[in-house]
């Protein structure tokens, strides 16, 4: 088979970036074709300002991305085209490239862009469903929810009205990959269509295999941004009732003062590695007796708490959206309520003083990697996707 995967890449890498990239090596790995078309938004830092200000109302339709990928696709022939993220410079255009060349579309939903103008359907720090299924996202643009802008958010707004106008989401793509079943269902909940949703998971290779030992400190992994939760993290590390070590890995617009914010509540135990590669994330896993994943939105698929559960580390996760789907209270991890310090820091307390608890709940952790987010496992369900997909188009 032969696989053309299309996804434009953030200027902020997450792990949606890191992501993407996992599918194709997969599918390479097992003898398959692989054919790629990304853009980069870094690639707009280059553009002249007058480029950058018309590139707001070209979010719906890019005609370098269209005649690229139908080039590409007369030129490669691929079976399917598997899709990620289009914003801001691939765009939707690029189904309409697939389907003039007869190549059936899988698409995947990282996140709630097609609902929300933000893609986290969070706003002042709390959950916010005001766009979703609305055919003009317009709350968003009032409220300014992509980039803190309103004209950003407009050209947003604009693309996913004009797309459910022309109807492309609902007969351009072929089949759509939601990540969790809560996700499917908000899918559904915004006007997707239920039949074309499947659900497949993200998947961490290579196997770094599970922990020995219950683990030296807590450990949080990801982007330092504000939906993440870290003021929260920070709260309820400033109300245990002893010293627990922290270890707080990972960039991003927080990280200066978060820092100082440390400091100034001389929280004691807590460090900030900083950027850390995925190699310094296996170990960082392997030496902890617990991830704290404190999101105070929905998440997509958060691959951190798949990545702590290969290494045998259970998870501290808010109640909330797909981490309360993917975390079992009292069986892999433990619940606690979103943005509540209190309830972090008591949870945080019990885990650290039950670590045979806690090393029970790291081997059923264990398992649910094994069973669910294994590369095997993984290339078993999207080849499963591309034939419903080719069959789909006949």
């Amino acid at each position: 088979m032969k696989i053309l995967y299309i996804y434009n890449l953030y200027q902020q890498p997450g792990g949606e970036n890191h992501y993407v990239e996992s599918e194709p090596r997969l599918m390479k790995g097992r003898g398959h074709a692989v054919v790629i078309y990304n853009r980069d938004n870094s690639e707009i830092r280059d553009f002249s300002w007058w480029r950058k200000g018309a590139l707001l109302w070209q979010a719906s339709w890019s005609r370098q991305s269209f005649r690229e990928v139908r080039s590409l696709i007369r030129r490669e022939r691929p079976d399917v085209a598997h899709v990620h993220n289009t914003l801001t410079l691939v765009t939707p255009s690029v189904y309409y490239a697939c389907r003039e060349e007869g190549v059936p579309v899988v698409q995947t939903l990282h996140n709630y862009r097609l609902l929300c103008p933000a893609a986290t359907f969070l706003r002042d720090g709390k959950v916010c469903e005001a766009c979703l299924g609305r055919s003009v996202p317009w709350p968003g643009v009032v409220h300014a929810c992509y980039r803190d802008s309103r004209a950003a958010t407009a050209a947003v707004a604009a693309m996913l009205a004009v797309h459910r106008a022309m109807g492309t989401w609902r007969e351009k793509v072929d089949v759509y990959v939601a990540l969790t079943e809560f996700a499917r269902r908000k899918f559904i909940e915004g006007g997707l269509p239920a039949e074309r949703i499947v659900v497949k998971p993200n998947f961490v290779a290579p196997d770094p295999g599970p922990k020995q030992g219950p683990g030296e400190y807590a450990v949080y992994v990801g982007r330092l941004a504000e939906e993440k939760g870290l003021r929260v993290l920070l709260g309820a590390w400033g109300r245990l009732s002893e010293t627990i070590p922290l270890r707080i890995a990972g960039d991003g617009p927080l990280k200066e003062e978060l820092a100082k914010e440390i400091g100034a509540k001389e929280l004691r135990g807590v460090e900030m590695p900083g950027q850390v590669s995925p190699e310094e994330i296996v170990t960082l896993m392997r030496g902890a007796r617990f991830l704290v994943f404190p999101s105070v939105w929905f998440e997509g698929f958060p691959l951190t708490i798949a990545e702590a559960f290969a290494c045998g580390v259970p998870v501290i996760a808010s109640r909330l959206g797909s981490m309360a789907e993917i975390v079992t209270d009292g069986r892999t991890g433990l619940h606690f309520t979103p943005g509540d310090t209190d309830d972090l820091a008591a949870k945080v307390d019990w885990a650290w003083s039950h670590p045979e608890a806690m090393s029970e709940m790291g081997r059923a952790a264990r398992a649910e990697y094994e069973a669910k987010y294994t590369a095997e496992r993984n290339y078993h369900l999207l080849m499963d996707i591309y034939q419903r997909a080719m069959s789909a188009r006949g």
